[in-house]
Order: C-alpha cells, then structure tokens, then sequence
C-alpha cells in the first residue's frame, strides 16, 4: 500500500489492516502500527481489545496518517510520538538527542549497585544527550548531584526538559539536583571532583554501516567517534581520571568488539569488570580509580 488512507475507512480494524500493509517492509510493522494508533487515540491496548468497533474521528485518522507516512519512510516511532522510556522513566526525545535504550539501562544499574544510595555524592554524566542517564541516576539517589555535560547546547534543551519534567532540576525557582553545561567531554567541569563518572559515548567508527533508522534520522555526531571507534574513549578516560576522587567509578557503555580495547585503555585503573547485556555482548565498562 502506497496511497492515502481511505478517509471513510474510520474503524479500527481496518485502519490497522491499512497501515499494517503500508509498513509491511518493516519487521515490525504491525506492532508499530498498533504502537501509533494507540497513541493517537491516547489510549492503551486493553481499551483497543476492548473497543474494536470504535469509530475515529477525521482528526485522528489524518494524525494516524500522517505518522504512518513517517514511519514507512523507516523514521524511528520515538522521534514521531516524541518519548521513550528509559529506567521506568518517560523521556522526551528528539532528532537532536539519541534515542535512549534498553542497554543504557545497564549503565544506570551498575552504578546504582556500587554507590550508597543514601549518601551525598556528585555525578558527572559526559554526553548526556537526552538526559536519560543523569535524570535515572538523580532519580534514585535522592542526595546525589548530577553535571550533565554535553557539547551540543540543542541536545542539552532536551535534557533540562526531561529533567524538569521528573522533578529532579530547577523547576518554579526551586533549585534541583541537576546542572547542564556545554562542555566538550569535561572541560567545563576542569578542577572539580566527582564520586562517578558515567558516559553513553559516541563509539561507533567511520564506515561502519548502520541500520536505516539509526543511520538517516538520529544525530551523526553522537553516533560516530572516528576512524577505530576508540577516539572519545582515549581522550574521555584520562580526563575521567583527573575528575575522579581517590576510588571513584567510571562507567562507559561500549560498542560490540570494543571490550578489549577498552580494557587496555583501562590497564591503570582498579576493578575493571564488564557488563554484559541481555544478549550477552559485553556492553558496559567499569572501573576503579586508584586511591
């Protein structure tokens, strides 16, 4: 299917049948079909089971269109509905922020096991993109204080709106626990110290071929490192190094191959460890600095 929906066409089950041949193409089609009609009725799949008979309005068959239009054209769904959640955590993405992903999530856990969550401490979050890291983090440390650092003043818009919206930054003139800087890696924070250290880095390498969706929508210059991959991992851990105070974590998430690598990076640092996904790729780097 190529064409318009039929306008007369308002039921569900038929537009589901509509939009489902129009993404037909995508592995997922039928489920991102249902995804984005669910969410242009703004309800939940218990109603659709429950109200197959159920009518749209002209509107919404024009809004439901109109994002099926955008999803055959391989637009990922976040960017059309504009969130994804991340770590039990509604998040506001756009194409000017990565969208966040399960493997993130790692990240998040491994630190939140390592640190007492009832203590003081400051967090610096490199790259922080949409926010989802450092609004996790000062979501479930509630004395914590997080810096979230990203070079792209757009990207960091994001964050600050995700982090206003789970209540942990400035919002009515009450001050909140986390900071946005524009910084390249941790320049802006030179001289201070932190508890933690955790990044989502760039880390993919020139070259290397994505999938359609990652390639054509979402930002290059938080996908792609350099020629190996390893570039912001060289120049990121010895800068972490220096911000962290005696036994302070770093925690990078990496790409698949990445593991040996990283770890030579790592060779002076104190209980490196590996996480590995749900799909047993080694997805998170963890490491001590020496007292």
């Amino acid at each position: 299917m190529t064409g318009s929906f039929d306008m007369s066409a308002k039921n569900i089950p038929k537009l589901l049948e509509a939009a489902s041949a129009r993404l037909a193409h995508l592995s997922v089609g039928r489920r991102d079909a249902e995804l984005l009609l669910l969410r242009a009725l703004g309800r939940d799949r218990v109603w659709l089971l429950t109200h197959a008979d159920a009518e749209l309005t002209a509107g919404q068959v024009e809004l439901y269109e109109a994002w099926i239009a955008r999803r055959a054209r391989q637009e990922p769904v976040q960017y059309i509905v504009g969130e994804q959640e991340f770590f039990g955590l509604t998040m506001r993405v756009t194409p000017d922020v990565l969208i966040p992903r399960p493997e993130t999530e790692h990240l998040v856990e491994a630190l939140l096991s390592r640190v007492p969550h009832g203590a003081a401490m400051q967090i610096a979050d490199v790259g922080t993109g949409s926010g989802a890291i450092a609004v996790a983090l000062a979501h479930a440390l509630p004395l914590a204080r997080v810096t979230a650092l990203d070079i792209s003043a757009a990207a960091l818009d994001v964050a600050r709106e995700n982090a206003v919206r789970h209540g942990v930054a400035v919002r009515h003139g009450v001050a909140g626990r986390v900071r946005f800087l524009a910084s390249d890696l941790l320049s802006a924070v030179r001289g201070e110290r932190f508890f933690a250290v955790v990044s989502n880095p760039p880390y993919v390498a020139e070259g290397e071929v994505l999938e359609a969706q990652v390639r054509e929508y979402e930002p290059q210059r938080a996908l792609y490192a350099g020629l190996t991959g390893l570039e912001v991992y060289e120049r990121l851990i010895p800068q972490a190094w220096q911000a962290l105070v005696p036994q302070g974590w770093l925690l990078l998430e990496m790409g698949q191959g990445q593991r040996d690598a990283v770890a030579r990076l790592l060779q002076d640092w104190d209980e490196v460890e590996f996480v590995a996904d749900l799909q047993g790729i080694p997805r998170v780097a963890i490491a001590r600095r020496a007292s």
